[in-house]
């Protein structure tokens, strides 16, 4: 079992991915904005962190290019999950330190997959 934060604004949205994560094995720490994602990072080093690219303020590519080069969240992998479906989205993301990036909504079995493999499981 993991700690995962999701970083993701709409409550539909986080009760889904909660529920598929916890009935996977999670715990999950959930913000609704990414300024707190990035808190909440620090304080309790989760993991891995889902993060949505649609966000109130700041948006997900920032926060997760904040993610990457602080030294404290640095090791933490990032797995972007958005409707934003252009490669150039995807290019983008990974380009900000993202470690995958899996396109709204997710396939339980990819999204799993995927945590999965970052996790080292």
């Amino acid at each position: 079992m993991a700690k995962i934060l999701l970083i993701e604004d709409s409550p539909t949205d986080t009760a889904v991915l909660t529920q598929l994560l916890e009935r996977n094995g999670h715990e999950v720490l959930a913000c609704g904005n990414a300024e707190d994602g990035i808190e909440v990072a620090r304080r309790e080093q989760p993991a891995l962190v889902l993060m949505d690219v649609v966000l109130p303020g700041m948006n997900g590519f920032q926060a997760t290019r904040a993610l990457s080069r602080d030294a404290a969240t640095t090791a933490i992998p990032v797995l972007i999950v958005s409707t934003k479906g252009m490669e150039t989205d995807k290019a983008w993301g990974m380009r900000q330190g993202a470690k995958g990036y899996i396109v709204k909504p997710p396939v339980e079995s990819e999204l799993v997959a995927s945590i999965n493999a970052l996790l080292g499981g």
